[in-house]
C-alpha cells in the first residue's frame, strides 16, 4: 500500500493556527503518512530559532521587522482574543490545566517524527530572514518546489 502524503501551507504567524497545523502534522505522521509543511510570510515566524537572530547584515526595514516580530514559536500571538498577551496567557494556563503540550512541544515532535519543513525563498528574502536564523531542518525552496509537493499530496491544507 502506498504511503499517503499530507501537504500543509502555513501562512499564518499566530499561535493557535500554528498549533492546529502542527497537531495535524504530528497526527498524520503517527498514522504513517508523510508530511511536508511549507511556510510563507508570517508562517516563517514558527521556523525562527530564537537564539539565532542576526541584525548585522540587515537593512533598516529588515532590522525593524526582525525586532518587532515573534522570535520563534513560543512568541507567536493568538489570532483572536490575544488582548495584549492576556488571552494567550489564559490559553496556555488552560492547556497546562488539561495537560496539553504547548506549541514548542508539537514543533519538536514534528521535527523528531520527520516532518519535512520547507521555507519560501521569496518570503524569506522579502522579510529579511536568513537561512542561519532558521531551525536546522528547514529547507529553502521556491514556489515550484512547493507546488510539485502539493500536487502530489493526498491532503492539502492552507492555514
Amino acid at each position: 500500500m502506498e504511503e499517503k502524503h499530507v501537504n500543509l501551507l502555513l501562512f499564518s504567524g499566530e499561535y493557535d493556527k500554528a498549533l492546529a497545523a502542527l497537531i495535524i502534522a504530528n497526527g498524520a505522521r503517527e498514522m504513517g503518512m508523510s508530511v511536508t509543511m511549507f511556510f510563507a510570510f508570517w508562517g516563517l515566524m514558527l521556523l525562527r530559532d530564537p537564539y539565532k537572530m542576526n541584525l548585522e547584515s540587515k537593512n533598516a526595514y529588515e532590522k525593524m521587522l526582525s525586532v518587532m516580530t515573534p522570535k520563534g514559536a513560543a512568541d507567536l500571538p493568538l489570532s483572536n482574543l490575544n488582548m495584549a498577551g492576556i488571552g494567550k496567557y489564559m490559553l496556555l494556563e488552560m492547556m497546562e490545566d488539561n495537560q496539553t503540550p504547548q506549541l514548542v512541544d508539537f514543533l519538536n515532535g514534528a521535527r523528531k517524527k520527520g516532518v519535512k519543513f520547507l521555507a519560501c525563498k521569496l518570503s524569506l528574502e522579502v522579510m529579511g530572514i536568513t537561512a542561519e536564523e532558521l531551525l536546522p531542518e528547514v529547507e529553502i525552496v521556491d514556489v515550484k518546489a512547493y507546488l510539485a509537493d502539493a500536487s502530489s499530496a493526498d491532503i492539502q491544507l492552507f492555514i
